[in-house]
């Protein structure tokens, strides 16, 4: 199958460090943050769009796109505007982008930004709607109005990142699945562990060095761990399900609040032509998005549906993939996707595909780390994991494949078909 109508190639981008929520970026917001990776990646190259997301929103701007390229002092000739799918928005703008190449477009910066540190505060529609009327037929009691707002009149961010409809957040949500699939406690401590293990081994061993650019505040990232161990994880208290004695996620095995911004190319082989000869890139050969009713498969594991659709579309066997970059919401988000793609029922019955999949090779699973221990900004994650992939891709033989895998609140999925040139 051929997905566009010309090679479209994912090129190794930048991005800040990802720092804890709270901490050393916790004084910008979404713009502030995303303005240095714009500068620095257009010092590289004129890109022919800018395609940019948030995901936490804010009134302060509708179209983060433009307002980031032009805080930049950048080419105001530059198309540019935003995209938006909670976890996967990254992912989303590069797929948006690369349907728009051809012509005399050839070159697409993309990306996301969250300051998860800053949450915004908002009024209700009944509060909203009652100080709108008055300021437009008496301002004094409008003010006077605002001065006596209570709690209940604020949407206010007590309950976490939660999904609208349900009203639990993502770790509530997970905890039921990870029962369901009897992911252990043990299995998602031993995962966290693994991944800050790598992530701090590729911070020592220079892997992120040409990927992340250092800011004044933080230059490196902060939550990966080097003093982490199977003993301390297994001591941390369950974050979520803390009265049936069954709960099994902690802060841990789940992906910290976190705040960063993250940005990769897009590009046709013109495109590419434009860049620094160096830069590591990888076809994007073919993409899959997916939706599930979040009641019964849960509301994490769309991914379990869009992984075997897009490999069996390309006769693509699990060994086949040299490398696998899995989004970490949680431990147990990965190690339940994986489980439901080794069940030859789930991938013909659930998912729709009768094909033999064989195998899943754990050993070629985020090899840098993930967001366990990386971090988690919402909108940024997308773009991190495609130029972490590419780059990873980038060290193996040509020909080789890589999938790049992110799950998103709503019940979503999406997943990038990458190709070593």
């Amino acid at each position: 199958m051929q997905r566009f109508a010309q090679p479209i190639y994912i090129a190794s981008g930048l991005r800040t460090p990802f720092g804890r929520g709270g901490g050393a970026l916790a004084d910008h917001d979404a713009i502030t943050l995303a303005v240095p990776v714009a500068q620095a990646m257009a010092a590289k190259a004129r890109p022919d769009l800018f395609v940019w997301g948030t995901v936490i929103p804010s009134l302060g701007w509708s179209n983060i796109g433009r307002e980031i390229w032009l805080d930049a002092g950048l080419d105001p000739t530059v198309p540019s505007f935003s995209a938006v799918l909670a976890c996967s928005t990254s992912m989303i703008a590069a797929w948006a982008a690369a349907g728009m190449l051809g012509g005399d477009k050839d070159l697409a910066l993309v990306g996301g930004s969250e300051v998860m540190s800053n949450p915004p505060i908002g009024l209700k529609l009944d509060a909203s709607k009652r100080i709108v009327k008055l300021f437009r037929t008496n301002p004094a009691e409008a003010l006077a109005a605002l001065q006596a707002l209570t709690p209940n009149d604020l949407v206010l961010p007590i309950k976490g990142f939660a999904n609208r409809i349900t009203g639990r957040t993502m770790g509530d949500h997970m905890e039921e699945t990870a029962k369901i699939w009897e992911i252990s406690r043990e299995a998602q401590d031993d995962w966290s562990l693994k991944s800050h293990q790598r992530a701090v081994a590729g911070w020592e061993n220079g892997f992120f060095d040409d990927l992340v650019i250092p800011l004044p505040e933080i230059q490196r990232d902060a939550n990966p761990r080097a003093d982490t161990s199977a003993e301390k994880l297994a001591g941390l208290p369950v974050a979520f399900d803390k009265t049936s004695g069954k709960g099994t996620l902690t802060a841990g095995n789940s992906s910290p609040i976190t705040d960063g911004a993250a940005a990769c190319w897009v590009a046709t082989e013109a495109g590419l032509k434009k860049l620094p000869v160096d830069t590591p890139h990888a076809e994007l050969v073919d993409h899959e998005i997916a939706a599930v009713d979040h009641a019964v498969d849960g509301l994490l594991m769309a991914p379990s549906f869009a992984i075997p659709r897009l490999l069996a579309r390309h006769g693509l066997r699990y060994e086949d993939i040299a490398l696998w970059e899995i989004h970490e919401a949680f431990s147990a988000q990965v190690l339940a996707n994986v489980a439901a793609l080794e069940k030859p029922d789930w991938t013909r019955d659930r998912a729709g595909v009768a094909f033999d999949f064989g195998p899943f090779p754990w050993d070629r699973v985020n090899p840098n780390g993930g967001s366990v221990a990386i971090g988690h900004p919402f909108a940024a994650t997308g773009a991190r994991d495609l130029s972490q992939a590419v780059k990873e891709l980038w060290a193996l033989p040509g020909g080789s494949w890589a999938v790049v895998s992110v799950c998103a609140d709503g019940g979503h999925g999406t997943v990038s078909l990458l190709r070593r040139p």
